[in-house]
């Protein structure tokens, strides 16, 4: 790519940050050097007042800001940056472990400690503790997280984000058992993994479905694992070289770089049109949670795009394959957003055109539209956020190839 379309591509990533920062962004309960994402767009009242508590929303919010701040520095940036953190810690009414699910949490601490990582926030007590929950979270007989505390319900959305935790903070003999769980216990013979598995009185039961969001946080958490059993930690130059150990350590990199070369593979074949769109699955809703799942894989879609070395023909290929559905998804997302006020309003579904949000809809089509209240997908942040996530995404990826 041209440098031209890196820069237009990190214009439209600013256009998507503006559009939530004017229309989502405020402070919690109106207190100082604090910064919260309102959940809807027009807001409700209790929205408005951060009456439900969406946990790991703010998480993902915070992750797009680090995007953003790393890709244009800036003051603002970063004062905003700590102040959505602030305002985290205290929309929690407490510590940040009192939250039952650990997904939630692994999300918030992947965050943060990519904050810390750029020099962006500082390392405190509180990201100290929610690491430690979610290692003491840990089942002993399962030897993985549960999805929240006293659950027999074991998957992808908490051992994902906690793997490709434990990957970045030096835990790696720890990541790779949640991610060897993974591989061993929900891979499909396509290469995509399943949710997770719930265990009944009559045994373990395969939750089969599959989530965009899981293939992006196994995608990750291989992608850490690999590079870091390739770094020579620890290696000085006076000590002599273990050719078993380097031997053994470039073999388990293979590993999972085999597997993210099958998911990758697969993506293309099961989760995206033939353009290369990354779709929605046909129970994974456009709005709520489900709005930030397409958003969470292209984030590290990226990462493979960008990262995963190029010392072979089929991670090449692997990569290129990667920057194309990056860029298709993205030039589909822009060219069904709608525009208010000069900012884009991004679709549910990055295939087709956007609505404008709204609570009431005109002309009903079915009889829960006639009666009650017409619910449009792009209203929620969830959406806009992974609209965002995807326009960073596409500017890291053009960047690079511009190099």
């Amino acid at each position: 790519m041209e440098e031209s379309a890196a820069e237009t591509w990190s214009h439209r990533a600013d256009l998507a940050q503006s559009a939530v920062q004017e229309r989502h962004a405020s402070r919690l309960w109106g207190l100082p050097k604090t910064n919260l994402a309102v959940v809807t767009w027009p807001p409700g009242s209790k929205d408005r007042l951060y009456w439900h508590w969406h946990y790991w929303w703010q998480a993902h919010y915070l992750d797009c800001q680090i995007d953003a701040a790393l890709r244009r520095p800036t003051k603002t940036h970063k004062r905003r940056l700590k102040d959505t953190l602030r305002g985290i810690q205290r929309r929690n009414l407490g510590k940040l472990t009192k939250n039952k699910y650990y997904d939630d949490k692994a999300w918030l601490a992947l965050a943060w400690n990519r904050a810390v990582d750029e020099g962006l926030a500082r390392r405190t007590k509180a990201l100290d503790a929610l690491e430690f929950d979610l290692l003491a979270g840990i089942d002993p007989v399962m030897g993985v997280l549960p999805w929240r505390t006293e659950e027999t319900f074991y998957n992808v959305p908490s051992n994902g984000p906690a793997a490709l935790l434990f990957a970045r903070t030096g835990r790696l003999d720890k990541a790779r058992e949640l991610l060897d769980w993974t591989f061993d216990n929900l891979v499909t013979e396509s290469g995509l993994v399943q949710d997770g598995i719930r265990m009944r009185m009559h045994g373990p039961e395969v939750v089969d479905k599959l989530y965009t969001y899981n293939q992006g946080t196994v995608l990750g958490a291989s992608l850490e694992i690999a590079l870091a059993l390739r770094a020579d930690v620890g290696l000085r130059d006076d000590e002599p070289i273990d050719s078993f150990a380097y031997s053994k350590r470039a073999d388990d990199s293979v590993f999972y770089i085999t597997h993210i070369r099958a998911i990758v593979e697969a993506i293309v074949l099961h989760m995206a049109t033939p353009q290369g769109v990354i779709l929605n699955k046909p129970y994974e809703s456009g709005d709520g949670d489900g709005g930030l799942f397409k958003g969470i894989l292209a984030r590290y879609l990226a990462d493979v795009a960008v990262r995963l070395p190029e010392d072979s023909r089929q991670n090449i290929a692997t990569k290129k394959i990667a920057s194309r559905l990056i860029m298709a998804s993205a030039e589909s997302l822009w060219s069904h957003r709608l525009e208010v006020d000069g900012l884009p309003i991004f679709s549910a579904r990055w295939t087709e055109d956007a609505r404008l949000p709204h609570n009431y809809g005109l002309g009903p089509s079915s009889l829960s539209e006639a009666v009650g209240l017409v619910r449009i997908d792009e209203r929620d942040l969830s959406v806009q956020l992974s609209g965002w996530m995807l326009l960073e995404a596409a500017a890291r990826v053009a960047a690079a190839n511009s190099q």
